[in-house]
């Protein structure tokens, strides 16, 4: 399994892509933007996207995939059914960081949960979902990897101060679920700085 990291966006997200080297299937998780430059490599590379995984409707997490939903939409798009109410405030969401835009919506209606059987190549993908951040903020586990959204950064955790974010719910999903994984798990988040499980316990100010 390849891992690659792009930096896309406003808010510069994390756009994660997983390149299986057996099947030749790519998957992208959270596209925050640059779509086409992405897309492009990943064929350049013989690969092709067999699906994009969100791990929350924020609009920095799903700004590139207007574009996939105008321009490729036979490519699934996957999120947490708790996270579509951000779809109808993608606008009004980046006003509040000052961000002007003119998009108005994104329609997703491919929704997954914990019990969803999702697999890249022969790798399965766990589906965690930790609400805290949002309501349907998601992780996923491939491997030794957990790719954790804005649930938890390197010695921080998401905000939670947005509509549906609630501090208690965000500290009960990570400690009862993310920081039950293997201590040598290398954690990938929305933005910043790739961590460790081990790191977390025992520099994270908030799960200590």
């Amino acid at each position: 399994m390849i891992l690659k990291e792009y930096v896309t966006g406003p808010i510069e997200v994390n756009t994660y892509a997983l390149f299986d080297e057996d099947s030749k299937e790519a998957v992208l998780i959270d596209v925050g933007g640059s779509f086409e430059e992405i897309k492009e490599e990943i064929s350049q590379l013989g690969y092709s996207i067999k699906f994009i995984l969100n791990t929350h409707g924020h609009f920095d997490h799903v700004l590139g995939e207007v574009e996939v939903q105008q321009n490729y939409p036979e490519i699934p798009i996957y999120i947490h059914k708790d996270d579509t109410p951000h779809f109808s405030r993608l606008k009004e969401e980046m006003s509040f960081f000052g961000i002007p835009s003119n998009v108005e919506s994104l329609k997703i209606d491919t929704f997954i949960d914990e019990t969803t059987s999702l697999f890249i190549g022969k790798h399965k993908i766990q589906i965690f979902h930790t609400p805290g951040h949002s309501k349907g903020s998601l992780c996923y586990y491939i491997d030794d990897m957990l790719f954790s959204g804005d649930a938890l950064f390197f010695r921080s955790i998401g905000r939670t101060d947005f509509y549906d974010g609630d501090y208690d719910e965000l500290i009960t999903s990570i400690k009862s679920k993310l920081m039950k994984l293997p201590e040598n798990t290398k954690v990938y988040p929305g933005h910043g700085p790739s961590t460790t499980i081990a790191e977390e316990k025992k520099h994270n100010q908030y799960l200590i």
